[in-house]
């Protein structure tokens, strides 16, 4: 009996379009059993060999983009998916075909949370690009809607399986003691911020690539956040007409009494010799620890190209006899364990409970969404301030009562404490 997993992409942009479509690529031609090693699940590469992929439908927003990524996963795999288009194509996808499993999501930050509730409506198991979504409240819909419907939310922080993060949560940090303070920063270059997105005055750099950092020192030590307080800053974007942020910088107090500064930019002029400049560091009772994910020892330089450096560990091709190229890496890692748990409950007649153990969970998506929702609204108030000469008081609490916005500014109005939300994380 053949056992097939047919899979839905929405969203086909930077991420889309190219880690997802080329990971589906390689499991529409090969199955997913080859990548199991990878992420310690190996035991079940029987179990799995005869499983197929079938990538059935690409969903953009415009007709030509939505054909050029089906045309360039045909030239994969020689499949041709089905192509749709417009604001709101999942509704189509998930009209013309009933028997879906998967539908992956890569939309815009802002426009994940329709596709995945129509998604989990319909019975479809979802993967989605962080952050899953911005609002705590949407976070509870998609939490309670997967758990009514028994289906899994996979979120893709692929952070957690960089090989150095993996040392760094099995090994490293019991070596260090107990957390006391860190940073975490990853900045991106100009031109995603003023070419490849159009959509970023209705982001941020920390909503946009802060989640990834969230959620691993959420992965290292399992604490929920106390307090956060944030700040924005607004110089150069605006310079060419877009109203969004520069930078941001929120620092987060979590539970068990470690303070994280997360810092994020989209603004890093193209000079910059790597794609990204990232990195992390905490410090412990006992000890300390430093991952500095742009410069890992690579680096070449050439006439006329200057001095450069990679980051050969997240993708990279490996030429195959045939001379095709397998697509391997930490961020195929973290949607191949999305898609063993789906396809653990499908096949195999496991639980929900008993598959959440292997990839990011939409309860694990939550925790990051509440962090992200939180210091937007503080963020904003804080510029405000900053620019009205009154500092950047504003803090946020989070607690058995929910969400709290602390405002001294707001003091002789007797408005100092704003609930934004009733339930504890």
């Amino acid at each position: 009996m053949t056992h097939t997993i047919k899979i839905a992409l929405v969203g086909a942009g930077m991420f889309g379009g190219d880690v997802h479509l080329r990971a589906y690529a390689d499991l529409q031609r090969f199955g997913i059993s080859g990548q199991l090693a990878r992420v310690g699940l190996d035991k079940w590469t029987r179990d799995l060999a005869e499983v197929k992929f079938e990538l059935v439908a690409v969903a953009t927003r415009s007709q030509k983009s939505a054909e050029r990524s089906a045309l360039s996963f045909q030239e994969l795999t020689g499949h041709l998916p089905k192509t749709y288009f417009g604001d709101s194509p999942w509704n189509q996808i998930l009209q013309d075909f009933p028997d879906l499993d998967v539908m992956a999501v890569a939309t815009p930050d802002h426009l994940h949370t329709e596709p995945i509730l129509a998604a989990l409506a319909k019975s479809v198991h979802v993967m989605t690009e962080k952050p899953m979504c911005l609002s705590i409240q949407e976070a509870d819909q998609i939490v309670e809607l997967a758990r009514a419907k028994n289906r899994v939310v996979a979120v893709d922080m692929h952070k957690r399986y960089d090989p150095d993060h993996l040392r760094v949560r099995d090994d490293i940090q019991k070596r260090i003691g107990p957390p006391l303070y860190g940073t975490a920063y990853l900045e991106e270059p100009l031109e995603v911020s003023t070419s490849t997105f159009k959509w970023v005055e209705s982001s941020d750099p920390f909503s946009y690539v802060g989640p990834h950092w969230v959620d691993l020192i959420y992965s290292y030590y399992r604490s929920k956040p106390a307090s956060l307080t944030a700040v924005g800053q607004k110089k150069r974007l605006v310079r060419d007409g877009i109203n969004a942020y520069d930078a941001v910088q929120v620092r987060v107090d979590f539970e068990n009494g470690m303070s994280i500064n997360f810092h994020n930019n989209w603004i890093t002029p193209p000079e910059f010799e790597g794609p990204v400049n990232q990195g992390h560091e905490i410090v412990g009772a006992d000890g300390k620890v430093e991952s500095d994910q742009q410069y890992r020892g690579f680096r070449w330089w050439n006439k006329g190209g200057g001095s450069r450096t990679s980051n050969n560990h997240f993708t990279r091709e490996v030429p195959r006899p045939d001379g095709s190229l397998a697509y391997v890496g930490y961020g195929v890692d973290s949607l191949t364990v999305g898609l063993v748990a789906i396809c653990r409950m499908k096949f195999f007649g496991e639980s929900r409970g008993a598959v959440a153990a292997l990839y990011p969970t939409a309860e694990d998506g939550r925790i990051t969404t509440a962090i992200v929702h939180a210091a937007a609204l503080v963020r904003d108030l804080n510029f405000k301030y900053l620019n009205e000469g009154k500092g950047a008081p504003v803090t946020a609490r989070f607690g058995s009562d929910g969400i709290t916005i602390i405002d001294p500014n707001r003091a002789a109005e007797g408005k100092v404490f704003q609930k934004i939300y009733e339930r504890p994380l």
